[in-house]
């Protein structure tokens, strides 16, 4: 009986240990570091994962912007030589464009960043 008992206590501490694992994998989010500079983001292309939490941290090299992607509802602004994050969860795949969300000068309606969102 006791045989029994201790295998009962190992398999549910087992399986404990792997549905926290799970979670706490599942929870941390992929960051996307993000420079801006007149007129440009570096990188200009980024791929995530539907249903994956992440985290853009935008950078600003020398004047103020900051990245819009309408279909997410997410919209950042940084200063000069600011960093600043946000974090979402993508919940469409598709390729999606950001704009600069701050007017930054005669380039400004050029600056695009495009996020692609697979399976």
């Amino acid at each position: 009986m006791k045989l029994k008992n201790l295998f009962v206590v190992c398999l549910f501490a087992a399986v404990t240990l792997f549905v926290l694992h799970e979670v706490g994998a599942q929870a941390a989010p992929q960051r996307i570091q993000i420079v801006a500079e007149r007129f440009d983001f570096a990188p200009g292309e980024v791929t995530v994962k539907k249903g994956v939490p992440v985290t853009i941290v935008l950078t600003s090299k020398d004047v103020p912007h900051g990245v819009k992607f309408k279909d997410f509802n997410v919209v950042l602004d940084v200063k000069k030589g600011e960093t600043k994050e946000v974090t979402f969860t993508p919940d469409k795949t598709g390729t999606f464009t950001g704009q600069c969300s701050v007017f930054c000068g005669s380039g400004h309606g050029a600056m695009k960043l495009t996020l692609h969102v697979t399976e």
